[in-house]
């Protein structure tokens, strides 16, 4: 039987995606929480990235020792390992991978700088929160015209996109400050077809540890 352990820190939705993306819960699979004082500073040291991770990055998922960094190309591993939410069809799997790489550059990619900046940071600098706002704007809305009469994000059913997409739109709304419900209904109705699979748990839920203080 495969053993997992998760290096992790509760606010990271990279790190959500590996244990929800459920691609590990979901998947049926359990693993073991590593939890890792991002807010001390602990993946900028040199011992860190020496013994974990060179990259200094979180998440990093050990699979039966073996250890495993950046979330999309973990992600496809886990689903096909696992056989589930990789697609069934070469024009699926080519979907997955366009909205995994668009996810990676955009909407996560923003969101995760952002939304740290803004709830996690004492004195974030206003003119840089909203060059990021106005980029998620735009990001947030091709997201919500795309899911716009249809149920999830590459195929028919639900796919490792669609759970890397929603990582970082399950936290708590007052770290991001986006009402979706409001702002984007599409998105905000695809977050409850995920969240309504069976499994399925919120971040803070999934991931426990020291918390980062929030000033939101």
């Amino acid at each position: 039987m495969t053993t997992y352990r998760l290096h992790y820190f509760p606010e990271s939705g990279n790190s959500y995606k590996l244990a929800l993306a459920l691609m590990l819960t979901l998947c049926g699979q359990t693993f073991e929480p590593v939890w890792t004082d991002f807010g001390g500073g602990v993946t900028r040291t040199a011992e860190w990235r020496d013994t974990v991770n060179r990259m200094g990055e979180i998440p990093v998922l050990e699979e039966d020792g073996r250890r495993m960094t950046q979330t999309a190309p973990i992600l496809l591993r886990l689903a096909e390992r696992h056989g589930r939410f990789g697609g069934t069809t070469e024009d699926e799997r080519q979907e997955i991978l366009r909205w995994l790489f668009w996810d990676n550059h955009k909407l996560t990619g923003y969101m995760a700088m952002y939304r740290f900046q803004r709830a996690f940071t004492t004195s974030p600098d206003p003119a840089v929160l909203d060059f990021m706002r106005r980029r998620l704007d735009d990001f947030l809305g091709i997201l919500d015209a795309h899911l716009s009469g249809r149920l999830f994000v590459a195929a028919e059913q639900v796919t490792v996109a669609d759970l890397s997409m929603t990582s970082y739109l399950c936290f708590p709304p007052n770290e991001s400050g986006y009402d979706l419900a409001a702002s984007h209904p599409a998105i905000a109705a695809w977050l409850k077809r995920i969240a309504a699979l069976p499994g399925w748990r919120a971040p803070y839920d999934l991931l426990p540890g020291q918390r980062l203080r929030c000033y939101v």
